[in-house]
């Protein structure tokens, strides 16, 4: 059994425990759970002697032994089995391969660049985030904006329990936000229409006569959410760019930014080829920036098949050499 799956265990029967203490749902007395891991022992010194031995129980959970990673998968999978009770079936965690890839693109797009402000605009529960901060040797200033209060919630604290300093906006990230333009964005772009069509009005992307797609909105706002020269890299649909809104992201996309990349993932990651994904990297467009003499495209192997995976990471490499 690997040390995940341990701690895993350890931490599900501590929220299967506090859910039938409290009668909530398995999602909600997760958050409780870690919330309470992290609860400090002066605050524990005020509880009455049975509530004070729950949460030292629950504490023996100790996730200050573990490394970033551990953590994080461990909370993955606690994520994944409340899912799997939840009625929004619309929640997903991001596959780890995607944080792989975003991971290795940020080492390759700032070579030479050590200090990076970093972004997700839909940073859901921070899985992603988090997997890229973990994995990139570079020094981050990191944000992150959520609507959801549960999963900002659960973002803060995930955050917390690996170390990782995050500075969160819990609104609509549609919406004008507090935040000076950083070197990159990555996000999971939420696919579907956005309902505030006077707030969607305000974008180039925006259609007329219906809801305009929020995740062509978001690609918009990433772009502006960038500095000059700046990189977005997202996750979107395969079909992006032949929707019926597509004409609308073309002519911004044409305008705003150069297309560095557009790296597709294996279709098994994904409940339906229909719901299928890829990496898209844009460049913000600057006066000493020039689009790529020849976009970076692949079809990403399977993560399981090594060999693979291997052989791409070099054809990569040898694209970056030239770029």
């Amino acid at each position: 059994m690997s040390q995940v799956e341990i701690v895993f265990n350890q931490l599900n029967e501590r929220i299967e425990a506090f859910q039938t203490k409290e009668d909530l749902t398995y999602l909600d007395s997760f958050l409780n759970v870690l919330n309470l891991v992290l609860m400090d022992e002066e605050t524990i010194g005020t509880l009455d002697a049975e509530n004070a031995a729950f949460v030292e129980e629950i504490k023996a959970v100790q996730f200050d032994q573990e490394d970033k990673e551990t953590i994080r998968k461990v909370i993955q999978f606690a994520l994944l089995k409340s899912f799997k009770g939840a009625q929004q079936q619309q929640h997903t965690l991001t596959p780890d391969m995607v944080s792989f890839y975003m991971s290795y693109l940020i080492e390759k797009l700032f070579e030479n660049k050590q200090d990076i402000r970093i972004f997700d605009p839909v940073v859901g529960s921070g899985n992603l985030l988090t997997g890229v901060l973990n994995q990139t040797r570079k020094h981050f200033v990191s944000y992150a904006s959520e609507v959801d209060q549960t999963f900002i919630e659960l973002a803060l604290t995930s955050a917390e329990l690996q170390k990782q300093t995050i500075e969160f906006f819990h609104q609509d990230s549609l919406k004008p936000l507090l935040l000076d333009p950083v070197d990159v964005v990555v996000s999971d772009l939420p696919v579907g229409y956005y309902p505030d069509d006077e707030v969607a009005a305000n974008f180039d992307v925006a259609v007329k006569d219906e809801h305009t797609y929020a995740h062509h909105l978001l690609l918009e706002q990433s772009v502006k959410y960038v500095q000059p020269g700046g990189y977005v890299i997202a996750l979107v649909p395969n079909h992006l760019f032949d929707s019926d809104q597509s004409k609308q992201l073309h002519m911004f996309i044409q305008k705003a930014a150069h297309v560095v990349a557009l790296l597709q993932l294996p279709d098994d990651l994904f409940k339906s080829s229909k719901s299928a994904k890829s990496i898209l990297v844009l460049q913000r467009k600057a006066e000493n920036t020039e689009a790529p003499n020849e976009v970076l495209m692949a079809q990403l192997p399977r993560f399981k098949d090594y060999k693979a995976t291997e052989n791409m990471v070099l054809k990569m490499n040898a694209w970056f050499k030239n770029y």
